[in-house]
Formats: structure tokens, C-alpha cells, sequence
């Protein structure tokens, strides 16, 4: 009897917001870090270190002496990729304890879950194919659909579940998805760069067939035409006042972009070393990041209407301060306080402005926002 009630006790245990915030951001770190090891694995050759899926051998699901370090390189990796479930999975217990309980953080949690469960069936496939770089592709893309997912459902720890709406005009708003859609291209035709190169993950590995010199001169026109949009986006919401975060992640956008780039060009005319290759792969990451920064930064979301309260309406026009951003309010107060205009401290914006949650799991409709902490 004792034991339920203990039982009890812990099911009703509220978990502080701060805490959710530090392991949703955990989870962004080990989905970063995954990526890291996966190319690892690619860059050494060691793709089919374990040649079967789920186990490693056909007797064992652990690497052997006799698979030597190529099997301790997958192996390692099949390792690290329970321990970024683990951390999925103690988000979502997390969010399930949190009261009062948010459907939009449980929803969130649950999609990070689920999309790690997805990604290592995909990994599965992969060494079952023997490393085609199609199914090697899609393993990747659906690393950065996985970093999207866990990004909102980091953003969203710090925001109340209301309707959203944009702090700058349109016309930047229409950038701002330009430049996220020129950012997913350079993924997917990075990818295929890869699927062309030497990198294959094992030596007898099929290749795309494309030509390597082609298809990498359509990844730097890319490049170079997300750079521009960079610089406009940045030059843009720079002179029509908009809130400092979105001028700071435009322009924090740009630095990673401009390293990436850097090493991009150098790896491409050294003969694609493997240390620079790992290292443009998590650059990657921090590109897909950084520009998930501005879009989150170029809206905000308000609180949920109380019941019986007439709702908010959505993206009826941008929230622009009319004074120096700077003077929103306390960072650290996860966008409660308000400005004289009633609206929402615009460096605290979340999700997708506008257009409601990037994972299409918008929760106007929950009774009310949770007290962010300090």
C-alpha cells in the first residue's frame, strides 16, 4: 500500500519548465551528435563493420575480435543511437509529468521519439541495402527532419501554446522562407554530392552515378545563393527596426555559413579529407540550425485564451515594437512580459510565425499557458 502511494506521488511530481528546457536541448545535442558518429562510420569505411541489421552478426548482436575496428565503429554508433533514444525518451516521460500536462509538448516529445525509432529502422535498411546511397540519403534528410522536430519541441518549453503572429512585415516573412528553402536545398543536394563522392562508407559500396564535378558546382551555386538571401534577410530586418533577435540570428546565420563554406571549398580541392568531411557534416547541422533560428525569430506566440475569452487571431500582422527592440523585456522570461502595444516580447519568438508549428501541431486551443521559470 505504501509502495502505491509512493507510485502516486511521483505520477503527480510537477516537473520544473527549466528542466524540460534542458532536456529538449539535450536531445537537439544528441541528434547533432548521431550525425557526427554516422559520418564517422561513412568516413572510415566502416559502414559495414556490422554487415546485418538488427544484429551485428548472425549469431551476435554485438561487434566480435575477429570484426576488428571496422566492427567497433558501427557497433559504437548502434550504441550511441540507443543512448539518443534514451534521451527522447526520458523528454517525453518528462513532458507526461509536467503539470499542468501541454499536449503541445507531449505531441512534440512523442514526434522526437518516434522519429529516432524511424531513423534507426532506416540505418537498419541501410546496411541491409549494403550502403545505397539513395536509402544513405534519405538516412541523412531524415536527421535533419529530426533536428526540426526536436528544435520546436525545445522552442516550445519556453512559449505558451496560443496562436502565433509575425513581428515583421510580410515581405520578410516571404524572405525568410526563401532563405529556409534554399538552406533545405543545399542539404539535398549536399546529399547528393556525398551519394557521387569517395566517401561511400565501404569499399565496395554503389555509387549515384552522377558526376562528382557537376553536381558539386550546383551545391556552391546554392550556397552562394543562400549567402545572398543571408545578407538581404540581415541588411532587411536591420532597417526596418526589426526585434534584435531576429537581426542577431540573421547574422549568426551568416558566420555559419560563411565557415561552412570556407571548409567546403578547401575539402572540395584537397581531395575530400575525411576530418574535413566530418567536419562539413556537422557544419550541416549548424547551417539547418541557425536558419530554424530565424524562422523561429521572425514570430512569436501568444498565450492561450481562457475559456469563454474570444481567441487571438493568428498572423494578422507583424508585432513590430516601436522602439528599440532591445528594451522587449527580461530574456529570461520566456516571452511573458509584454511591451505598451499588449504584444508579446518579439527576441521570444518560437515556432513558425503565422503558419502555426513547424510540425503542424499548433495548440491554440489548451486552457491555458504554463508559468515559465527563471
Amino acid at each position: 500500500m505504501r509502495r502505491i502511494h509512493a507510485v502516486t506521488r511521483i505520477s503527480r511530481l510537477p516537473l520544473p519548465l527549466a528542466r524540460l528546457r534542458r532536456l529538449a536541448l539535450a536531445s537537439i545535442i544528441a541528434n547533432v551528435v548521431i550525425v557526427v558518429t554516422g559520418g564517422a562510420v561513412r568516413l572510415t569505411g566502416s559502414g559495414l563493420g556490422c554487415p546485418t541489421w538488427p544484429r551485428c552478426t548472425e549469431e551476435s548482436y554485438v561487434s566480435t575480435p575477429e570484426m576488428g575496428i571496422y566492427g567497433a565503429i558501427e557497433f559504437g554508433n548502434r550504441l550511441v543511437s540507443w543512448v539518443v533514444g534514451l534521451v527522447a525518451m526520458v523528454g517525453l516521460v518528462a513532458v507526461l509529468l509536467h503539470r499542468p500536462r501541454r499536449r503541445s509538448l507531449v505531441t512534440l516529445a512523442a514526434l522526437v521519439l518516434f522519429g529516432v525509432v524511424a531513423q534507426g529502422v532506416i540505418g537498419g535498411i541501410t546496411v541491409r541495402t549494403q550502403l545505397h546511397p539513395s536509402i544513405v540519403g534519405i538516412h541523412f534528410v531524415g536527421s535533419m527532419l529530426l533536428l526540426l522536430a526536436a528544435y520546436a519541441f525545445w522552442k516550445r518549453t519556453a512559449e505558451p501554446d496560443g496562436p502565433t503572429r509575425p513581428v515583421v512585415p510580410g515581405p520578410l516573412r516571404a524572405l525568410t522562407w526563401l532563405t529556409v528553402a534554399a538552406s533545405a536545398a543545399v542539404v539535398l543536394v549536399g546529399v547528393a554530392v556525398t551519394g557521387s563522392g569517395p566517401h561511400a562508407g565501404d569499399a565496395d559500396a554503389a555509387r549515384n552515378g552522377l558526376d562528382p564535378a557537376t553536381i558539386s558546382q550546383i551545391h556552391a551555386d546554392l550556397v552562394f545563393l543562400l549567402l545572398g538571401l543571408t545578407v538581404a534577410l540581415w541588411l532587411a530586418l536591420r532597417a526596418v527596426g526589426a526585434p534584435a533577435t531576429a537581426v542577431r540570428a540573421a547574422g549568426v546565420l551568416l558566420l555559419v555559413e560563411l565557415a561552412q563554406g570556407v571548409i567546403g571549398f578547401v575539402q572540395y580541392f584537397t581531395n575530400l579529407p575525411a576530418l574535413l568531411v566530418g567536419a562539413h557534416m556537422l557544419g550541416a547541422c549548424l547551417v539547418w540550425l541557425a536558419t530554424l533560428a530565424v524562422l523561429w525569430s521572425t514570430r512569436e506566440r501568444l498565450p492561450a485564451p481562457r475559456p469563454g475569452a474570444p481567441a487571438a487571431a493568428a498572423g494578422t500582422g507583424p508585432a513590430i515594437p516601436t522602439s528599440d527592440a532591445s528594451h522587449g523585456g527580461d530574456p529570461s522570461d520566456g516571452g511573458d512580459r509584454r511591451d505598451s502595444g499588449g504584444l508579446g516580447d518579439p527576441r521570444h519568438a518560437g515556432d513558425l510565425s503565422g503558419l502555426g508549428d513547424p510540425s503542424g501541431l499548433s495548440d491554440a486551443g489548451i486552457d491555458r499557458a504554463p508559468t515559465t521559470t527563471r
